[in-house]
């Protein structure tokens, strides 16, 4: 018997991460290597362990993305989930500063990455693995989707309930592997109220219908301005654009945040938000769109 059949023959008991007759990682696709088996297997593998992963996307930069990641990975922690947050922002990681974790290496095994424990939510970024958080990464395509495949087929992600993706802005290659290789099982896109920044979510949905990612919803951030004083929420920017441009699309809006002084100081000093301005009316917003947005996910066979 050659290596490739005896492999195969072992495969079940080698795997044994689902009981699924039809798992695609317990057989060589056709003019596939015994190399790349072996690698497709221990990503699917690692993958087949995560119940839900979701997606956070931008049509835009500086729209608080990584912010609605972070809160969404928290929610999900505090209410008993096992979860997980993956930075796949390769030349702008921000995640760690937003968890007070610069500075911060990463340990394990030869051959595996523990990610880094932050107040229950495992958490994995390019950014442990600077020696400079000045350095810039200089890499063009290939190397960028082996590293992320690297974070979801070499981390110890280990059994976990949800795995919250906080993905670059745009539609380029950071998202694309990420759909390719972890298959997501929903989407959340934010944006801003203006017209600038609410069109590129059509470009957001669409990539996202050409990957045949679900779209959770649209979530519009810094959607007024939340008075700390009195709690009036004073539009700023023009609003409604989020909302609008889910209903030209047919997705759902998941809710407008509005913008709050303590939302970038918590960013900044390394606290989640909604664990230490809970009680805000920015906090209230934001849980209303996760709420609704993990509503949709639940309704996602």
């Amino acid at each position: 018997m050659n290596m490739a059949s005896d492999h195969q023959a072992k495969l079940p008991s080698e795997c044994g991460t689902c009981g699924k007759e039809d798992c695609q990682a317990k057989n060589r696709q056709p003019q596939e290597s015994q190399e790349d088996f072996l690698d497709r297997q221990k990503l699917e593998s690692r993958m087949c362990r995560i119940g839900r992963k979701i997606v956070v996307l931008s049509g835009k930069g500086g729209v608080g993305k990584s912010t609605v990641a972070v809160n969404l990975a928290a929610a999900l922690a505090d209410a008993g989930k096992r979860v997980g947050l993956l930075d796949v922002d390769i030349h702008g990681p921000s995640i760690p500063t937003m968890l007070g974790l610069e500075g911060t290496q990463i340990t394990g095994p030869e051959g595996e990455m523990t990610p880094v424990d932050a107040g229950g939510i495992k958490v994995l970024s390019i950014g442990f693995f600077l020696e400079n958080p000045d350095h810039a990464v200089v890499w063009r395509g290939p190397m960028k989707y082996g590293v992320i495949k690297q974070f979801l087929k070499d981390a110890a992600w280990g059994e976990l309930d949800y795995l919250v993706i906080d993905s670059p802005p745009g539609t380029g290659d950071e998202p694309l592997s990420v759909c390719q290789l972890a298959k997501p099982d929903g989407a959340v896109i934010v944006t801003t109220p203006q017209k600038v920044a609410a069109v590129d979510v059509r470009k957001s949905i669409t990539f996202c219908r050409l990957l045949e990612v679900p779209v959770l919803g649209v979530v519009e951030n810094m959607s007024g301005f939340a008075c700390p004083h009195c709690g009036q929420v004073t539009p700023i920017l023009r609003s409604g654009g989020g909302r609008k441009i889910s209903d030209d699309m047919g997705v759902p809006f998941l809710g407008s945040i509005p913008i709050d002084p303590a939302m970038a100081e918590s960013g900044d000093s390394g606290r989640i938000f909604l664990r230490h301005f809970g009680e805000s009316l920015t906090a209230k917003a934001m849980e209303g769109m996760i709420r609704a947005a993990i509503r949709m996910d639940d309704s996602r066979p």
